[in-house]
């Protein structure tokens, strides 16, 4: 029996950034590099599950564009796979080009996990994501977008606010000065992104409460995952209670060990269950496929407010889909075979 060919696609742009020195050859311990402390580099965790599909049955492997198109387009034409596995986040540095690459998997009428192009487009920009969901009645923080730095404020917005960059993933540029508190510090705020990002600034008002992440799985039909909830009990006055970049992505800021993951987080029964129907509602809205992270705030008067909605989210196995996975009882492997059999099965509805 054939066994089915699964192409593990990522780009690297700088795959010599992840060979590991030794620490003798590290001068600075407070810059010891993101893989010394993880100690597994996004490519090794792609390989590694290459390797432990190959020993559930599929001919897996990998492959690295490196900001290549032609790499991609020869490889496919050549292996021609059944599958992919997306994990391809960003191309030439713009993450905004993530969905031409799944329109050159649909071309080339090949099956891939996770959101098509559409969906991608429309959640990477913040604000058309916002307004369509409050135009379906999902609740979302009140907005304004600044598509020029304004050289007087004008808005009806409650502080505090918080600014992020409209186009960004991954909580780039969301610092812990992008909660503001009046319209001096607002306007220096929405200046600093259109310098540093060169887009326009998302200001929306800030929900003190709790942060819920409320993992989707499924297509045909779909299921809310236990919800994890990031417990700021921990993090000291001087930080922001935000998930912001330090958090997700530095070990050495004082805010990646402030921010808790708890799962399945305590809540009462009915904000639960209308926390999962919001976040369906949203994984539908949108036009996401077989898993996507829904993050969701609870206010301190119990209102639900609907933050993003992130197709194709991390699945390392410390991230937040995987740790809900866990919680539901799916291992790591059976959460990578369950999302390729959804991507799978598209292919034999279309024949």
């Amino acid at each position: 029996m054939k066994k089915t060919k699964v192409a593990i696609i990522f780009n690297e742009a700088q795959p010599e950034f992840y060979v590991k020195p030794g620490l003798k050859d590290v001068k600075n311990l407070d810059f010891v590099p993101y893989f010394e402390v993880e100690n597994i580099t996004p490519i090794e965790e792609y390989n590694l599950l290459a390797e432990r599909l190959k020993k559930e049955g599929f001919s897996a492997y990998t492959l690295n564009l490196t900001d290549d198109i032609n790499i991609l387009i020869d490889s496919l034409k050549k292996k021609k796979p059944d599958v992919i596995f997306n994990f391809v986040e960003i191309f030439k540095e713009n993450p905004r080009y993530e969905m031409n690459i799944v329109g050159l998997y649909e071309l080339f009428k090949i099956p891939y996990t996770g959101a098509p192009a559409i969906t991608l487009a429309n959640c990477q920009n913040k604000v058309l994501a916002k307004r369509l969901l409050k135009n379906a009645g999902l609740n979302t923080p009140d907005f304004m977008l600044f598509d020029t730095p304004p050289h007087r404020l004008t808005h009806n917005l409650k502080f505090p606010l918080i600014v992020k960059p409209a186009f960004e993933d991954a909580s780039v540029g969301i610092e812990n000065d992008s909660v503001v508190n009046d319209n001096v510090q607002l306007k220096k705020r929405i200046a600093y992104v259109f310098e540093y990002f060169n887009q326009p600034s998302l200001v929306e008002e800030f929900i003190d409460g709790r942060e819920l992440n409320v993992a989707i799985m499924g297509d045909h039909e779909i299921e809310a995952l236990p919800i994890s909830e990031i417990d700021f009990s921990e993090m000291p006055p001087q930080l922001s209670k935000i998930v912001s970049y330090q958090a997700k992505w530095d070990p050495h800021h004082e805010a990646y060990h402030k921010t808790i993951p708890v799962c399945p987080a305590k809540l009462p029964l009915k904000t639960e269950q209308k926390a999962k129907e919001m976040a369906k509602k949203a994984f539908r809205l949108m036009g996401c496929r077989d898993y996507a992270r829904v993050d969701i705030r609870l206010s301190k008067k119990n209102k639900l407010y609907i933050l993003e909605v992130n197709p194709n989210p991390d699945l390392t196995e410390s991230a937040g889909f995987l740790r809900s996975a866990e919680a539901a009882g799916f291992s790591y492997v059976d959460t990578m075979k369950k999302i390729l059999e959804f991507a799978l099965a598209r292919k034999i509805r279309r024949k």
